[in-house]
């Protein structure tokens, strides 16, 4: 369910270089599994960005969905592919998991974005606020 005060900023899928530049790689015998992965990325993959968090439908028909709030990203790291025109990043949450977001298109605007939200968030959550159980460590 969708806040009313909820902006996208993003909402897409992966960046049509990547098919491209993997359809050319699938000329040759080596590059036929990148290519069948760019090709199951342009069909069921989709990234929606927002003021709030990140959701990610994708797997195999696009039957698997991530959504992960601004206030569980501790880290993220990116690599730019395609000469510079995408890249992949890897969202490393408070728990240590990773949540991984391949071929973004414009990922290094998308990466400010995130971060300035992640500052927001973790600027509103006062820790001496908290009643309860819901702490911290």
């Amino acid at each position: 369910m969708i806040n009313m005060n909820e902006e996208t900023f993003y909402e897409g899928g992966p960046a049509k270089g990547d098919l491209i530049i993997n359809l050319l790689a699938g000329l040759t015998i080596l590059g036929l599994p990148f290519t069948f992965a760019a090709i199951v990325r342009a069909f069921w993959l989709r990234y929606k960005i927002s003021n709030k968090r990140i959701t990610i439908d994708g797997g195999w028909f696009g039957k698997n969905k991530t959504q992960v709030s601004f206030n569980n990203i501790e880290e993220i790291r990116s690599i730019p592919r395609g000469f510079g025109s995408y890249g992949d990043m890897v969202l490393i949450l408070n728990d240590g998991s990773k949540v991984e977001m391949k071929s973004l298109p414009i990922f290094r605007e998308k990466q400010k974005f995130i971060e300035k939200n992640m500052i927001k968030r973790s600027q509103t959550l006062n820790i001496n606020d908290v009643k309860g159980f819901a702490t911290k460590s």
